[in-house]
């Protein structure tokens, strides 16, 4: 029999539909997948080498829908606040998709490009050596954990009626759910960034 002119699946289609698995279970399996698109298994092979790179596929799809404008050479801060919410956002679309992905290492080239700007960013702050990378963990740990934040229920903390009053009291506060985590995303930025300037000027004196 004659191969088909057009392909059943594509590795768009792929990632695609590996998405929307992740997004309604939180997980996917390459038999999964293959039942969702309507083709074998075995065809999936023709398109990509496996799990590891759907999910790569994945991560530069999310962060390429997204795209971010840096500031000026020079504002280093402008840049890294671009590069952070973006990273936030592009996460808020798929926020189930945040723990599979910290379980492989980084290849996509498109999240690299992105990281990449955030080095020169860094770099361009004033930060050297090791504090390059150590400043670029702790970025990406509070972008993630945000995006995790993204999937937590609405209620977060229910503390019993008579007991806790403090956090009790501090919740009356909270707002509602999406108030709260973007207030809490704002709050934690001024402090990471806060305590970059720090860092910095530590390491001049």
């Amino acid at each position: 029999m004659a191969r088909p002119l057009v392909p059943l699946i594509s590795v768009d289609a792929l990632v695609t539909a590996a998405l929307e698995l992740v997004d309604e279970a939180g997980d996917f399996s390459l038999p999964k997948l293959a039942k969702r698109i309507g083709v074998s298994q075995s065809s999936i092979y023709n398109h990509v080498s496996g799990r590891e790179e759907i999910l790569e596929l994945m991560r530069g799809r999310i962060i390429a829908e997204l795209p971010y404008v840096l500031g000026d050479d020079q504002d280093w801060e402008a840049s890294l606040r671009a590069i952070v919410r973006s990273y936030r956002d592009a996460f808020a679309r798929h926020p189930r998709l945040a723990p599979l992905l910290v379980l492989q290492t980084v290849q996509d080239p498109q999240v690299l490009a992105l990281y990449e700007n955030l080095a020169v960013a860094l770099r361009t702050a004033g930060f050297t050596g090791r504090d390059v990378v150590s400043a670029i963990s702790t970025i990406d740990s509070f972008a993630l954990g945000f995006a995790l934040d993204l999937a937590a229920p609405d209620v977060v903390w229910a503390p019993p009626q008579h007991g806790y009053p403090t956090l009790t009291h501090a919740l009356t506060y909270a707002g509602p759910p999406t108030e709260r985590g973007e207030a809490a995303f704002e709050f934690g930025l001024e402090i990471l960034i806060a305590g970059l300037h720090s860092r910095l000027q530590s390491t001049v004196q």
